[in-house]
């Protein structure tokens, strides 16, 4: 029996997205979703209970965790609940069996994550970026902060299995580029995914960031166990990456989720997608900038005077301004907030999500912004999709993409290891 990824990612009712590479036998079907049970339960998962969810006999698990034990992928641990006996024998996967790495390439910043094989982090960086550089010239950065990172951490390239990226734009996932990213000009349809994997010699996964945050967030962070989930990445853009009966939904042709090029109000600012009056232009990171430079160069009393180069002020300025109690700041954050919670409200109507997620770096600033939201997608979603939601901050803070890219580096090293 011969089945394709595709098929694979509905057997098993997956979050991740899987590139079209190689196809499965069905003995590599039950590793994989015994892998899966065992590297996305909490604490590591008995074999009776493997043996429970897969439907399979004991001895048949037994025949499948032997093979994944003899392959360095999966270990045995006495962590289980003690029941007045000798603790339960445990699976869980083995942190050393190899080393991976999530990026998120974001429109201002660079983000990376060094993890073991279990997703644990054993090195990090964030330094600024352009993303508006020519895509040869970024890469060329991007490099060179990896190795910088595996320098750091005393690693060889040799030692890492697979690398997860993400990238602030509408992905094409079968070609690995991008279409058309409003904030990323030069980068359509540049071969992103093909170019790092010629440079690197490494399997490389390609994804919009805020599909890998709502990932990340589902794997690691605040939304565990949620089926239904929305991820909102407020940074210089705005996205929305969507967790719809438990998969990643990207649509047709990848745009789902973008969010920020929801109209807020007719005839508004200028968007970078050459509409007007977008939600990223109403409440995305530059335009929160904006209007604290203009409410400065007004003579507004604000702490922000204080920033020698008015034209330097960014997003993160006004945030920590505003957690320091700064009233004008409050007020830009505050208002910033009500336009996500309209488009939020729309979202929370059309998909009826149980839990909304807000990441990205502005988001840190917590309830300052999310009281703002949850009134407005109070006030403007259905009553019962209201009460049905949650809106809380990410978790994982800054960390929710690139571990969700960590995510989907692990999918390709295990695509290739369970195939050996």
């Amino acid at each position: 029996m011969i089945v394709s990824k595709q098929s694979l990612a509905k057997i098993i009712g997956s979050t991740t997205v899987y590139p079209p590479l190689a196809e499965y036998n069905v003995k590599n079907i039950n590793k994989r979703i015994s892998l899966d049970l065992i590297r996305f339960t909490p604490g590591g998962i008995s074999r009776a209970e493997l043996a429970r969810q897969l439907g399979l006999t004991r001895a048949a698990v037994t025949s499948i965790i032997s093979d994944l034990i003899d392959s360095g992928l999966v270990q045995e641990t006495e962590n289980g609940p003690a029941t007045g006996g000798r603790r339960p024998i445990m699976l869980e996967i083995n942190p050393q069996r190899g080393y991976l790495v999530g990026i998120d390439i974001g429109a201002t910043h660079l983000g990376m994550l060094l993890t073991d094989f279990s997703g644990g982090v054993v090195g990090e960086l964030e330094v600024p970026f352009d993303v508006r550089k020519p895509p040869e010239v970024s890469l060329n950065e991007v490099d060179e902060q990896l190795r910088r990172l595996l320098r750091q951490a005393n690693l060889e390239f040799d030692q890492i299995l697979a690398i997860g990226v993400g990238v602030p734009g509408p992905i094409l996932a079968e070609a690995g580029m991008v279409i058309a990213p409003p904030i990323m000009p030069g980068w359509g349809n540049y071969p992103i995914r093909a170019s790092l994997q010629e440079r690197w010699g490494k399997p490389v996964s390609l994804n919009n960031d805020a599909d890998l945050g709502a990932l990340g967030e589902w794997a690691h962070g605040a939304g565990r166990g949620e089926r239904n989930l929305a991820y909102i990445k407020v940074g210089t853009g705005v996205g929305a990456g969507l967790l719809l009966d438990g998969k990643i939904f990207t649509g047709a042709s990848g745009c789902a989720g973008e969010i920020g090029h929801i109209t807020i109000r007719d005839n508004g600012p200028l968007c970078s997608c050459g509409n007007y009056g977008c939600l990223e232009a109403m409440a995305g990171g530059g335009a929160i900038a904006q209007k604290a430079r203009a409410a400065v160069k007004a003579g507004r009393r604000t702490q922000l005077a204080m920033i020698e180069d008015v034209n330097s002020i960014t997003a993160m300025d006004v945030a920590r301004a505003a957690r320091l109690g700064d009233l004008v700041a409050q007020q830009i954050m505050a208002e910033a907030g009500g336009y996500l919670g309209i488009a939020i409200a729309s979202l929370v109507n059309l998909f009826n999500p149980s839990l909304v997620v807000i990441g990205g770096g502005v988001a840190q600033i917590g309830d300052l912004l999310l009281d703002p939201i949850r009134q407005v997608v109070r006030e403007r979603s259905l009553r019962s999709a209201a009460q049905a939601v949650r809106i809380t901050a990410a978790v994982l803070g800054r960390r929710s993409t690139s571990m969700g890219a960590v995510v989907q580096a692990l999918n390709l090293a295990l695509d290739q290891l369970t195939a050996e």
